[in-house]
C-alpha cells in the first residue's frame, strides 16, 4: 500500500475527464449556506497548464464509499488504530487513481481493464482494512456497522455524471447562524451537446504521460497535472444572479459581539500535507498541503500537550489555535517547491502557492441565544474535502469575489472576478456544541450548525460561531470556446479532480489565560473585542 515514488517530469498528467458526480442534491441532500457578508472539443492542450478544454471520455475518476463518515460510534480507545486505517484506505484510493490515470492505453485496448484491473483488487485490498477496522473496533468491546462490507466496493465514473459544466448548484441562501437552506440557486455554463468537455496537456507537441486516444481525440481532465479544473469549473461572477439571502433576525437574548484575532497570512510559509484531526500519526494523511496560521507546532505527530508548547502567529499571545486550510495554486505552468513531493506534484496538486493577502479569523454569536465557550481541544472541520464522489450533503465552500459577498457566493464553481476585484474564500463554522466531547468518530457529530432560525437542537449548546474570510490576488482567468487559462484551483485528494465544492477548514482550539471565556464574554457582551 505504500506510494508510488517514480519521478515523472509531469505527474499524473492524464488523468481521466473531469467528473464531479454525486453533485446534485438528491434524496434530501443539502448545502450549509453559513457565512458573513463584509464553463468543444480538443486534442490537446497549451503546455504549462495555462490552457484547459473539455472533451468526452469514458472513465474521469474512482469513487469510493467514504468509510470514515460511517463511523459514528468508535469506542475510544480503538480510534487511533481506526483512524490509521482509514488512512490506508485513502493511500489505496489514491495509488488506484495513479493506476488509472497511467494506462490509458490499456483501458482504449480492453474495455474490462479498469473493473478488473483497478476496481476489483482495489475492492479486495479494501475488504481485508475493512475486517480489521471491525476487528479493532470489536476487540475493545465497541459494535461495527452491521453494513461495513457494502462499502469495500468503488465504481468509475464518467465524463456523462458529472454536473461540471451543466447547471450547476450553490448555496443560495445568505445566513450567519450557521443555517442549513435546501437548494440554492443554479450557476454555471451551458452543458455542450450533454457532454462534458475537458481537456489534456501537450509540452512542446508531446503528449505527457500517454492519454486515452480515441478517433484521435485526447481524453484528459484538463489542469496542469491532469487531474482538473476544467472550464466548466468556473464561472463569470458579474453574469451570476444574486444568490444571498439576509440574515436570520436577531432576537432578544441572543448574542450581537464579535472577537477578531490576528494571526497573519502564513507569510513565513508553514506548511504540510499532514492533517492531525483525521489522520493523527499518519505523515501525508491530507494528501494536500495546508497554510498553518495561529498554532505554529501542528502537523501529524503533534498532541495536546504540544498544542500548548507550540507557539502562535496570533497577535495575541494566549491564542494557540491552530487554523488550517488547503492552499489555492495558479495553474499557469509554474511550479513550486513541493512539485516532487507527496501532496504535491506526485499527487496532482501542482503550481505555484498563493499567499492570502488577507486571513481574517473573528468569532460571532448566536441571533437566539448567549454563548458557552469553547472547550479546549474541541477540533472541527467544516466542509467535506470529497464531496466530487461524496456530494454536496457537507459541503460548506463558498467563494466570492470582493465586491459581490453580499451578493452572490459559489459551490461548485470558482469565480472568474472583474479586474480589480479579489478573489475571496469564505468559511463559517458549526456553531452547536454536544456539551461533552471535543471530537467523534466521523469528526462531525459532536458539533452541528444552527437550524433555520438560529437555533441549536438536539440539546445542543451554541458557542462562538468561527468565521473565516480568505483573500487572493488573483489574475483573472479567461474561459473562451470552453477553454481556461491561467486557472486556479484548491488542493485536494487526486481523485477529487480540484472542485470547487471540495474546499474545507479545519481548527483546533487551544487557549491559555482565560481566552475562551474572554472570547464567549465578549460576544454575549455585545462587544467587538480584538
Amino acid at each position: 500500500m505504500g506510494r508510488n515514488t517514480r519521478k515523472r517530469r509531469t505527474p499524473l498528467a492524464t488523468k481521466a475527464i473531469a467528473a464531479s458526480a454525486a453533485l446534485a442534491l438528491g434524496g434530501g441532500g443539502l448545502i450549509w449556506a453559513n457565512f458573513y457578508a463584509s464553463a468543444h472539443e480538443s486534442n490537446h492542450q497549451t503546455w504549462g497548464g495555462n490552457q484547459t478544454k473539455a472533451a468526452q471520455a469514458q472513465v474521469a475518476t474512482i469513487s469510493c464509499p467514504d468509510v470514515g463518515q460511517k463511523l459514528t460510534n468508535v469506542p475510544d480507545r480503538a480510534r487511533t488504530d481506526v483512524a490509521g486505517e482509514l488512512a490506508n484506505l485513502d493511500r489505496q484510493i489514491t495509488d488506484a487513481y495513479q493506476r488509472l490515470a497511467t494506462t490509458r492505453d490499456a483501458q482504449a485496448r480492453d474495455a474490462s481493464f479498469v473493473q478488473n484491473s483497478i476496481l476489483q483488487p482495489l475492492k479486495d485490498r479494501r475488504q481485508a482494512i475493512l475486517d480489521r477496522i471491525k476487528l479493532e473496533i470489536t476487540r475493545v468491546g465497541g459494535t461495527a456497522p452491521g453494513d461495513l462490507n457494502s462499502l469495500a466496493a468503488c465504481t468509475a465514473q464518467n465524463a456523462n455524471q458529472t454536473t461540471a459544466g451543466g447547471q450547476q448548484q450553490n448555496g443560495g441562501q445568505q445566513q450567519n447562524g450557521g443555517q442549513q437552506q435546501n437548494g440554492g440557486q443554479q450557476q454555471g455554463g451551458q452543458q455542450q451537446g450533454g457532454q462534458q468537455q475537458n481537456g489534456g496537456q501537450q509540452q512542446g507537441g508531446q503528449q505527457q504521460n500517454g492519454g486515452q486516444q480515441q478517433g484521435g481525440q485526447q481524453q484528459n481532465i484538463g489542469g496542469q497535472a491532469g487531474n482538473g479544473p476544467v472550464a466548466a469549473d468556473f464561472v463569470d461572477i458579474t453574469k451570476v444572479q444574486p444568490n444571498v439571502q439576509g440574515k436570520p433576525r436577531q432576537q432578544r437574548g441572543g448574542s450581537t459581539g464579535t472577537f477578531t484575532t490576528r494571526c497573519g497570512v502564513n507569510a513565513n510559509k508553514n506548511h504540510n500535507t499532514d492533517n492531525v484531526i483525521v489522520a493523527p500519526g499518519v505523515a501525508n494523511g491530507a494528501h494536500h498541503l495546508h497554510d498553518y496560521t495561529g498554532n505554529q507546532k501542528v502537523n501529524a505527530f503533534s498532541s495536546n500537550q504540544t498544542f500548548l508548547q507550540g507557539g502562535t502567529s496570533c497577535q495575541n499571545r494566549s491564542d494557540l489555535s491552530s487554523y488550517y486550510w488547503p492552499v489555492v495554486r495558479i495553474q499557469d505552468g509554474s511550479q513550486d517547491f513541493d512539485q516532487n513531493r507527496d501532496g504535491g506534484g506526485k499527487e496532482g496538486n501542482v503550481g505555484k502557492i498563493l499567499t492570502p493577502v488577507q486571513a481574517q479569523i473573528k468569532y460571532v454569536g448566536s441571533p437566539t441565544s448567549k454563548v458557552v465557550a469553547m472547550p479546549q481541544f474541541l477540533r472541527i472541520i467544516t466542509g467535506d474535502a470529497k464531496t466530487t464522489t461524496n456530494g454536496l450533503a457537507n459541503a460548506n465552500a463558498h467563494w466570492s469575489c470582493t465586491g459581490f459577498e453580499n451578493k452572490v457566493q459559489l459551490t461548485t464553481q470558482y469565480p472568474i472576478c472583474p479586474q480589480g476585484s479579489k478573489v475571496v474564500r469564505t468559511f463559517a463554522f458549526q456553531s452547536c456544541w454536544d456539551g461533552q466531547n471535543i471530537d467523534s468518530a466521523n469528526h462531525r457529530t459532536h458539533v452541528a450548525f444552527a437550524d433555520a432560525g438560529g437555533n441549536c437542537q438536539n440539546g445542543f449548546k451554541a458557542i462562538p460561531q468561527l468565521t473565516m474570510r480568505l483573500v487572493y490576488n488573483i489574475n483573472p482567468p479567461t474561459v473562451q470556446n470552453g477553454q481556461v487559462k491561467n486557472a486556479y484551483a484548491v488542493d485536494g485528494f487526486p481523485e477529487q479532480l480540484h472542485k470547487a465544492a471540495t474546499d474545507h477548514d479545519d481548527f483546533i482550539s487551544v487557549t491559555k489565560n482565560g481566552l475562551a471565556n474572554k472570547i464567549a464574554n465578549c460576544v454575549n457582551s455585545g462587544q467587538n473585542c480584538t
